[in-house]
């Protein structure tokens, strides 16, 4: 059964981490070195009220995102909102270097940035992929939560909110610039990496596997190139305009056409040869993609 933490204390104690000093707020920070466990060993699906950001370098485990499993594969500083699904298994391991900074989502209210931070992508499902900080990035966004760390311990006072909120704020376009550039260094990546995904469908189609299971699944495909599915569909997405499954759409289009033209070949037939179990749903994408139905393709280039 799913638990869900109202307040940051209450999911503070499930974590078996200190109290807050303020209801709303907490912040942990650590220049340690070596490894530790996760705070707690395993989890099953919670969701908590809270919005976290953590700089922490995972060495191994699953932390299990919604559906889909957060990627640490490239980077370490790491966005969750509130009530999205976290679950984790007994093998998290982090570096013990690194912050976490926690409040709760009536810290914003009524104030500026409570309006803006739902406007910044990276703290939304749709990425589930750590950011990658240079060490100079990493410096700049320390330096931020040290002051925030400040604040937090010594100042309790009428100030003391306004300026956590402006350092927050200051973070959140910094992060909002890295992840805009994680994503435009990978451009001269993107026209290569849709290159392997085309070898890598070749390759399957070309295969006993295709006869056997038909066609690949997205994830498959990612496996097989070494990357994860999030970031080859951010990646492909974000520089071609389409989405990985309008890429594998445009392949089978593509080889529908040559099928087409050979005469002794049904539409079903063709359809079922490209791992298709419904050729009108076969006939649907390829009039989608060419403008025309399979059949009206043949006719308009049969050979005579």
């Amino acid at each position: 059964m799913m638990q869900h933490f109202k307040t940051l204390t209450s999911y503070l104690d499930y974590l078996g981490l200190q109290r807050p000093e303020h209801p709303m707020l907490s912040v942990f920070t650590s220049k340690g070195n070596g490894y530790l466990p996760c705070h707690r060993e395993s989890s099953p699906p919670i969701i908590n009220d809270c919005y976290s950001i953590s700089l922490k370098k995972f060495v191994k485990g699953n932390l299990n995102y919604g559906r889909t499993k957060y990627d640490f594969t490239n980077g370490a500083l790491i966005f969750v909102a509130p009530r999205q699904v976290l679950q984790w298994d007994d093998s998290v391991v982090f570096e013990q270097r690194g912050f976490s900074i926690l409040f709760h989502e009536d810290f914003l209210k009524g104030t500026e940035l409570g309006q803006q931070i739902k406007k910044y992508g990276f703290f939304s499902y749709s990425v589930n992929e750590a950011l990658h900080l240079s060490p100079k990035e990493e410096r700049q966004i320390e330096t931020l939560v040290e002051n925030i760390e400040i604040e937090y311990q010594n100042n309790q006072d009428e100030y003391s909110k306004d300026i956590i909120i402006s350092q927050l704020s200051t973070l959140f376009k910094y992060a909002n610039r890295f992840y805009e550039r994680q994503f435009l260094n990978r451009k001269e990546l993107s026209n290569d990496l849709l290159e392997q995904f085309n070898q890598q469908l070749e390759a399957h189609f070309g295969s006993e596997q295709f006869q056997k299971k038909g066609m690949p699944s997205i994830a498959e495909i990612a496996n097989k190139m070494s990357v994860s599915q999030r970031y080859l569909s951010d990646t492909l997405k974000k520089e071609t305009g389409k989405t990985t499954t309008e890429h594998l759409q445009l392949y089978l289009v593509d080889e529908a056409k040559n099928l087409l033209l050979n005469p002794n070949k049904t539409i079903s037939e063709v359809a079922y040869a490209l791992g298709f179990e419904y050729p009108p749903y076969f006939s649907r994408v390829f009039k989608k993609k060419e403008g025309i139905s399979p059949t009206a393709y043949r006719e308009k280039y049969k050979m005579n």
